[in-house]
């Protein structure tokens, strides 16, 4: 037997999924797909929820790289010819402030789990098998459940209809542009473009543009409802 640590996850986020579909399926029936995609919108309400202090925390960080530009500027002219050593000085300004220029990376990294748990549970679904708190029953709706004409758990490299492809080539176009376009409104917002310099901030521009790419190679793997859960989170 395979030792899974996100078992406990899978568990949880089957258990938000199973709650929110009892819900929904009050309007719009058991085995509707629209029943289970609100369901995963619940879900992201859900985590966005538990992730609050995690956002807080990201702005008073962004925010205090404001309050920290004449003391940078002054690191930046000092040691203008010395790479290394501006770099270690601005680290320690960082770690003596508490602030952490990459903290706009924070709510992605720390929904990882939770994405990669929900993708284990939609492809269980998938291939008619439970995973987590679904039941049989459960396991079959949602293998079953469809969206403008294709499944919940379908996804773009296992499409059997080009009504599929589209849709999950729409997501996962969707995903990407979000999740790019949620990352820069952060940066825009809550630093100056003056605090756009230094090797953190470099990092921070890298992972920007990294992560949208690192998405849109790997979403047409993840099944529908996954690219809705990320889509609608962003």
């Amino acid at each position: 037997m395979n030792w899974n640590p996100l078992s406990w996850l899978e568990d949880i986020v089957s258990w938000i999924l199973v709650h929110w579909h009892s819900l929904f399926a009050i309007p719009f029936g058991y085995d509707s797909g629209w029943s289970w995609a609100f369901a995963i919108v619940g879900l992201v309400v859900i985590i966005r929820i538990a992730l609050i202090p995690l956002f807080v925390r990201q702005i008073n960080s962004q925010r205090n790289m404001q309050m920290l530009q004449p003391k940078i500027k002054e690191i930046q002219a000092k040691y203008a010819g010395d790479r290394e050593r501006q770099s270690q000085e601005m680290m320690a300004l960082y770690k003596e402030t508490g602030t952490n220029p990459l903290s706009s990376c924070f709510p992605i990294l720390a929904q990882a789990p939770i994405f990669f748990a929900l993708f284990r549970v939609l492809n269980a679904a998938a291939n008619d098998t439970t995973k987590g708190v679904l039941t049989a029953a459960d396991v079959y709706s949602l293998s079953n459940a469809t969206i403008f004409g294709a499944k919940i758990s379908d996804a773009f490299t296992r499409a059997d209809s080009v009504n599929v492809q589209l849709l999950a080539g729409f997501l996962v176009l969707a995903m990407t542009a979000t999740t790019f376009l949620t990352q820069r409104q952060l940066m825009a917002k809550n630093m100056p473009a003056d605090a756009m310099t230094g090797p953190y901030a470099r990092q921070q521009k890298t992972l920007l543009y990294v992560l949208p790419v690192v998405f849109a190679v790997g979403g047409i793997a993840f099944p529908i409802g996954v690219l809705l859960y990320w889509t609608t989170s962003n």
